[in-house]
């Protein structure tokens, strides 16, 4: 019998399994749901439903790069220890090199390798490891060069944060000190250059800066003339802003001296056109439990 894409919806929601999977499940049994539900238990793919409700917040970053193409995949696990799994690294290696040839999250998905869907991998892996997996990010630049840095690394091109810089020039060292220095800059690099930050973040700033600044004003014993504030104070203000989350404007934290990583570059010959930087479980809401709470529960059954 034909299957429908809305039974295949139906059986993955109830059963977390892949979509092909799922469909597999219900051709097996011609379309009998409870049926494809046992099946898909005994293959062990049924398993990752009950894992599904679970944070994984902890993981690993990978890098691949080839030509002037880079790409930085996050696959999150519930517990750091899966990052040091061989099975779980090597698994993430493959996506990585799999990633080179797609363009978002969901068509790396469905990427096949060695005639197998990445959807279907990360879902075998799910029941066989025992936590609940998930390839949560993607992200990629091009550019005449491309170098990668892994801070953090626990195997070969991957760790806890991965870096990439598209870059125009000759020193690749230099390159990888951007990107060390984007690895280890705080706050974070926005864009490259404020023409690359968002305009609400900028609009938002200078809202608060300005209110700021006249509040201060205000209160002065020896308020300074209207202008002062709008020409010089507010617009220095900004430029500190922007300079710390743009990265050509941050200070160069490789470099002894205090420049810039614009002025750094100009001085190597080297033009960065383009970045990336991946965190495992950066922006993941951790569940907390206290140690006696967990006892407790566990106590209880």
């Amino acid at each position: 019998m034909a299957i429908t894409a809305a039974q295949v919806k139906e059986l993955r929601e109830m059963t977390g399994a892949g979509m092909m999977d799922a469909k597999k499940a219900l051709t097996e049994t011609d379309g009998d749901m409870q049926a494809a539900i046992d099946w898909l238990r005994t293959k062990g793919l049924a398993k990752a439903a009950k894992k599904s409700g679970r944070t994984a917040a902890e993981g690993l970053v990978a890098v691949a790069v080839e030509g002037g193409k880079g790409v930085a995949i996050e696959v999150n696990s519930e517990t750091d220890f899966v990052g040091k799994n061989a099975e779980f690294q090597q698994m993430v290696a493959d996506f990585a090199t799999a990633a080179l040839k797609v363009d978002d999250v969901e068509a790396l998905k469905s990427a096949d390798i060695g005639g197998t869907s990445v959807e279907a991998i990360l879902t075998d892996k799910i029941a066989k490891i025992g936590e609940n997996m998930t390839l949560r990010r993607l992200a990629h630049v091009a550019g005449g060069n491309v170098v990668s840095y892994v801070h953090n690394a626990t195997a070969s091109d991957m760790g806890r944060i991965g870096v990439l810089v598209a870059y125009s020039g000759d020193d690749e060292a230099f390159a990888r000190q951007v990107a060390m220095h984007i690895a280890a800059a705080d706050p974070i690099p926005q864009a490259l250059d404020e023409a690359g930050l968002d305009p609400a973040v900028i609009e938002k700033e200078l809202a608060v800066q300005t209110a700021k600044a006249l509040e201060e004003n205000a209160n002065d014993k020896k308020p300074k003339p209207e202008q002062v504030i709008h020409n010089n104070i507010i617009p220095g203000r900004m430029k500190k802003f922007v300079g710390e989350i743009a990265l050509l404007n941050q200070q160069f934290v490789v470099s002894a001296d205090k420049i810039t990583v614009g002025d750094a570059a100009k001085a190597a010959g080297v033009e960065i056109t383009g970045f990336v930087r991946l965190e495992v479980g950066e922006g993941i809401e951790k569940e907390t439990e206290d140690f006696a709470a967990e006892v407790a529960k566990a106590a209880k059954g």
